[in-house]
This record gives C-alpha cells, sequence and structure tokens, in this order.
C-alpha cells in the first residue's frame, strides 16, 4: 500500500520518508511501533480533571497520584526508585519519591497507589533507612489499608537463606492491613536489571490505559535517545590500571592491594562514600578443572544471554557465570539434571542444617563431584547458573584530590577449606593477575546512605578497621580539599602495627595538618588479649559521648556479621554509662540518629 498526501494528514516530506520506511518494516517491527505510537498517545494526551484516569481493562477510576518508598543500604533500591519515578512521570502521574526514614507514616492511610523498592540486608534485616518504617507496619499503630493498592520490588541474593526477606514481609503486611496488589511482587537476585524493568512495565500497565509491551517500546524510545555514551552497571567503561601494590608489610599474614584506576574520559564522577564496581573473571584454575571434571570441551560455543550471543565455553565460564557460590535454587536446577536422588535428599525438608553446611565454603566443582553431574551437556547446564555479578567496594579515594581517578583498598581473600585451595573471586583476580596498564569493567555505585554532611564544621566520628578504613581515606582528603574545619577522629584496627597499619604516613600527614583530629589504633594481635576498635572506644566513652551531644556524625565501614554490632553495641553502652540511659533508651538515642543521618553504616 502506498501512502498518498490526499489520504493523510502529512505534508509531501514525510509522506515520501514513510512510504520508504513502510515497506522495509518486518511484521514484528510493524506491531512494536504501532505500541510505540499508541503508548506516545496515552503519554501526551491531556487528561481529565485532577488526576485521574479511567483502566481500559474494567471502567476503573484509578488515581494518578502515586507514592514510592525505597529502603535501600547500599544505592540500589534508591537508584531504581528513581528510574520507577521518571517511567511515571513520563506517563503523566503526579510521584512523591522518599526514602522509608524520611516518609511521614501518618501520610501512608491517605495513599492510594504504593509502589516499594526495598533490598534485604544481612540475614534478613531491613536496610538501616528501611527499620523504623518495617517497625511502624509491623505495630498496632499501623492503619487499616483498605483502599491501598500495592506493589513490591524485592533485591536479594539467592547466596542467603532469606532471600528477599525484608520485600516478603512488607509484601505480606500491605495485604494484612488490607491492600490490594496491582501486579505480584517480584524478587530479584543480584542480576536485578531486566527483572527489575518487567516489574516496572507490568505496574504502569496496571496503573494506566497501555499495555506492558506499549510501556517497554516508549522507555526503549526514550532511554535509547542521546548522543553521549553513558557508563553504567550494564555498561561499563574499560578503566586502565594506573597502579596495583600491595599495603601490607613483609611477614603478614594479609595481602591488602591498592588500586589506582584512571577514570579519563569516562565522565564518570563519584563522591567520598561512593562505591566503584568491578566485573571480574573467575579463577582460570578454576574454570578448567570444572571444565575437565564435566568432560566438557573448552573450545564448545554456549549461549551467554537471552539473546543468543554465544561465546566459547572457557571464556563464558571465567567471565559471564558465577561458579563459586553455590545457592539453593541453583541446586534445585541441578537435581533436575541429575539422575541420582541425592541432591533431592539434601533438599528435602528436614535437612535445612545439612543444606547451609553444604553449600558453604563450597562452589560448582564441588557440586559435580560430589553428586556426579558429568554428561550432562555444557549448553544445558550454563542454563541453570546466574550472572556472574559485579563486586563492590568502597572508593578510598576523593575526586578532588585526585581527578580522573579512582583509588580502591581490596583484601586478598585465599584459604583452604574441603580440601581444596579457594580464592575470592575479584580479590585474587586483582591481586595475582592484574598489572598494570590492564583494564578492568568498571561503573559507580552511588551511596546516598553514606555521605558527609553538607556542614564542614560538623565533627565526625569514623570507625573501620582493616579494609573499613577505605571512605574515610577518602572522608579527610575531601576534608583537606574543602579547607573544613570540623573535627575528625578515627578508629582503626588491624593484626599487627608493624606490617598491617594501612595508609600509616597519610594518617600522620592528616594529623599533623590538623585534618584528623585524633587516632586511636587497636592491633589485636600485638597484646595477650585482643583488642578491636570496639574497646579503644570504650576505652574513650567520656569523649566519645561529649562529641555525640556535640552533634558529631558516626560512620561505621567494614564487617557487618561481628564487627558493626560490636560497635553499636559499644556506642549502646557507652550512651548508658555516660548519659544515664537505659538500655531501651540508648537503642532509640541511636535510631534517631540513623533518621537524622547523624549515623551511618556501610557494612557488609
Amino acid at each position: 500500500m502506498v501512502l498518498k498526501v490526499t489520504d493523510s494528514p502529512f505534508s509531501q516530506e514525510q509522506v515520501e520518508l514513510l512510504n520508504r520506511l513502510l515497506p522495509t518494516l518486518s511484521e514484528v517491527q510493524k506491531v512494536w511501533l504501532s505500541g510505540y505510537l499508541a503508548a506516545l498517545h496515552k503519554v501526551e494526551a491531556p487528561m481529565s480533571a485532577g488526576f485521574q484516569a479511567t483502566s481500559a481493562t474494567n471502567g476503573q477510576v484509578i488515581s494518578k497520584e502515586v507514592t514510592v518508598l525505597f529502603g535501600s543500604q547500599s544505592g540500589n533500591s534508591q537508584k531504581l526508585a528513581k528510574v520507577l519515578t521518571g517511567k511515571l512521570q513520563e506517563h503523566g502521574f503526579h510521584v512523591t519519591l522518599s526514602s522509608m526514614s524520611d516518609f511521614k507514616t501518618n501520610a501512608l492511610k491517605k495513599v492510594e497507589n504504593l509502589l516499594v523498592v526495598v533490598s534485604t540486608h544481612g540475614d534478613g534485616e531491613p536496610p538501616d533507612n528501611a527499620i523504623s518504617f518495617h517497625e511502624f507496619l509491623h505495630s498496632k499503630r499501623a492503619p487499616k489499608l483498605e483502599g491501598l493498592r500495592f506493589s513490591v520490588l524485592a533485591l536479594g541474593d539467592t547466596s542467603y537463606e532469606l532471600f528477599c526477606q525484608t520485600g516478603k514481609e512488607f509484601d505480606k503486611r500491605l495485604e494484612e492491613l488490607g491492600g490490594k496488589r496491582l501486579t505480584p511482587r517480584v524478587d530479584c537476585d543480584v542480576d536485578y536489571d531486566e527483572q527489575a524493568s518487567e516489574w516496572m512495565n507490568q505496574v504502569l500497565a496496571s496503573l494506566g490505559e497501555t499495555t506492558a509491551t506499549q510501556v517497554a517500546a516508549a522507555s526503549a524510545i526514550v532511554s535509547g535517545s542521546g548522543s553521549q555514551t553513558e557508563y553504567s552497571r550494564s555498561n561499563p567503561f574499560q578503566a586502565v590500571v594506573l597502579e596495583n601494590l600491595n599495603l601490607n608489610g613483609r611477614g603478614s599474614d594479609k595481602e591488602t592491594r591498592h588500586l589506582e584506576i584512571s577514570l579519563e574520559g569516562s565522565n564518570l564522577e563519584y563522591e567520598p562514600g561512593d562505591c566503584l564496581g568491578i566485573y571480574p573473571k573467575n579463577h582460570p584454575g578454576l574454570v578448567r578443572e570444572l571444565i575437565d571434571a564435566m568432560g566438557w570441551k573448552p573450545e564448545e560455543l554456549v549461549p551467554i544471554n537471552k539473546n543468543g550471543e554465544e561465546l566459547p565455553l572457557e571464556e563464558a565460564l571465567s567471565s559471564h557465570y558465577e561458579i563459586t557460590v553455590l545457592t539453593k535454587p541453583l541446586l534445585e536446577q541441578a537435581g533436575k539434571l541429575s539422575s541420582g536422588t541425592g541432591l533431592q535428599e539434601l533438599l528435602a525438608e528436614g535437612q535445612e542444617q545439612k543444606l547451609r553446611d553444604y553449600v558453604r565454603n563450597r562452589d560448582l566443582l564441588d557440586l559435580v563431584e560430589d553428586y556426579d553431574l558429568k554428561g550432562v551437556p555444557a549448553k544445558e547446564f550454563v542454563s541453570i547458573l546466574r550472572k556472574l555479578p559485579p563486586r563492590l567496594y568502597s572508593i578510598s579515594s576523593s575526586l578532588k584530590s585526585y581527578p580522573d581517578e579512582v583509588h580502591l583498598t581490596i583484601r586478598n581473600v585465599h584459604y583452604q577449606a574441603n580440601g581444596r585451595d579457594r580464592y575470592g573471586v575479584c580479590s585474587s583476580y586483582i591481586a595475582d593477575r592484574l598489572e598494570t596498564g590492564d583494564t578492568l569493567p568498571v561503573f559507580v555505585q552511588h551511596n546516598p546512605n553514606f555521605k558527609l554532611p553538607a556542614n564542614p564544621d560538623i565533627p565526625l566520628i569514623m570507625i573501620g578497621p582493616g579494609t573499613g578504613v577505605a571512605p574515610f581515606r577518602a572522608f579527610l582528603g575531601e576534608r583537606e580539599e574543602l579547607g573544613a574545619t570540623g573535627k575528625t577522629w578515627l578508629f582503626f584496627g588491624d593484626q599487627h602495627f608493624s606490617t598491617d597499619f594501612l595508609y600509616q604516613l597519610e594518617w600522620q600527614r592528616w594529623l599533623k595538618q590538623g585534618v584528623l583530629t585524633h587516632m586511636d589504633v587497636a592491633f589485636s594481635r600485638d597484646t595477650s588479649e585482643k583488642v578491636y576498635v570496639q574497646h579503644r572506644m570504650l576505652e574513650k566513652s567520656k569523649e566519645l559521648y561529649q562529641w555525640l551531644r556535640d552533634g558529631a556524625h558516626v560512620y561505621v565501614c567494614g564487617d557487618e556479621k561481628k564487627m558493626a554490632h560490636d560497635v553499636h553495641a559499644a556506642l549502646v553502652s557507652i550512651l548508658q554509662q555516660e548519659g544515664g540511659l537505659d538500655s531501651e533508651e540508648a537503642v532509640a538515642y541511636l535510631k534517631r540518629m540513623q533518621q537524622e543521618k547523624r549515623y551511618q553504616r556501610d557494612v557488609y
């Protein structure tokens, strides 16, 4: 069919363009284009009075007011919440975006459309900025929500037993209070981009008149516009390694790498407290052993994504698939490929502790050898593997101090378990195989929940043993460049003073210049009894309490399972001992500090 000027509202030039384009389109392209145009029409069509729209499916009037709440520890949920907000606004919705800690709970009963994006932290716990809202929602003060429509996007990691636990709890509780789901909850693993995008499209379709396909088409056009390359988690920058040094002295039991990376030409920017994501490579020895154990050919082509792109098996296992972590979903899928009953027995009800013990410190090679999976075709096997996720590291430099550079502080992980050497995927890649001049795929992960106060006069208390000291090197570098006058106090710890005092000369220089006011150190193996940072805090309890009374901000970085809990307990003890508070009052005091962003943690 040829389009004529007399048959249409188009100009002669537009008709000629359309006549050249339309005959070249496939049926799929024509359907996609019609969906996009339909979605575009819905977005741009004028709305009737107020923020109201009518669903095309059932004639129900749906409010155009939407509240988006996020709970985020490292910034992923917050970033997705902002993307969702942008999509909603493009489709004519009036959006209230807020962290859960900033949301006024007395406004909840007035909300008609609620979208929750939340991660799970540690062993099934809410992230710090979701704790107060989570407690409120599960308390007797929570209101009935019969008029609420909601949906939950949960972020998690299937290597943890309580996968997406916080999202599941919010989803269940909102329903118990009377809310109705706009769309079912979606639980995302560490590779969350595709699932999150699909959930957003389904939410938009449930709220408006477009279908999810039309929303996706319109979003693709919007996201595809713009000429300048933007580097991100899904499109990492190939950064050149400028320096790769061991910070530990001779004789140390540890190896800590100081990595300097060039960001020149990337347009990437970061602030103190942000993280750098790195896409690593699996250990070549483990890859070869796995291929040999399964009887595969390293050059065999296997798919690496849903688009059908293929790579040789050895390269795919090195750079694209996770092979060092076992999860329950992986074992369930592997059980379907196995002719034996061993995996089904391990996964049976009542065997939960046995399953926990098995997956701890074991990898894919253990699995295929222990449960005789040899003979499963490579293409079939890789289909059950999850993508190799990026590793996030706290940035240890200030961009103001080192323009076009980013520095990291990474401890090499190497240990023996179950009769074999084990290696940290990214840390061993950097320590053992990465040379100056090599490139690394990187992206900046902004962390708005671990930031310096805007007022440079506010005192800082920084607690970071081991590599947890990394962001505080960035903090002090930034404060030096800004000429900040506020007092600073650093608590640092490691094993030995002589070999493990990371960045010792820099701390001493900042102490001399007054950029760092106080520094207390704890070297646990240099004394008859082990001394850690929390012990140094308790020794200085009077002065620490006075700093808290003076409005100091407290920052904790490092191990979440033990150190962060011990430091928190020390703060509670100091408030009780020096402030005369009981245990409940001291805990409430720290919660208020968290809500006021005076107590921030970057723990892992």
